[in-house]
């Protein structure tokens, strides 16, 4: 089993839960206070971004997720 877990809720946020951490753009990793879970915002609304604040809830989000298989990676041309 691996040790992070990520959960895209229906009509909520991604949960990660395990051993990770989250840094911004620059690198810069977020205090998350000693948390092993925390819930991301998806619908664009929270008011403590990138952290999810229940604010989905009021907003109406929607979007169902049900898991699939990508397709096979594609190798990127090698320059010479």
């Amino acid at each position: 089993m691996a040790a992070t877990k990520i959960t895209v809720k229906n009509n909520g946020s991604v949960r990660i839960e395990g051993d990770f951490e989250i840094c911004d753009q620059e690198g810069k990793v977020f205090d998350l206070a000693g948390r092993t879970g925390i819930s991301l915002c998806r619908c664009g609304h929270s008011s403590n971004k990138p952290f999810c604040d229940g604010s989905h809830k009021l907003v109406g989000f929607q979007s169902e997720v049900k898991a699939f298989a990508l397709p096979p990676v594609v190798p990127k041309p090698t320059s010479a």
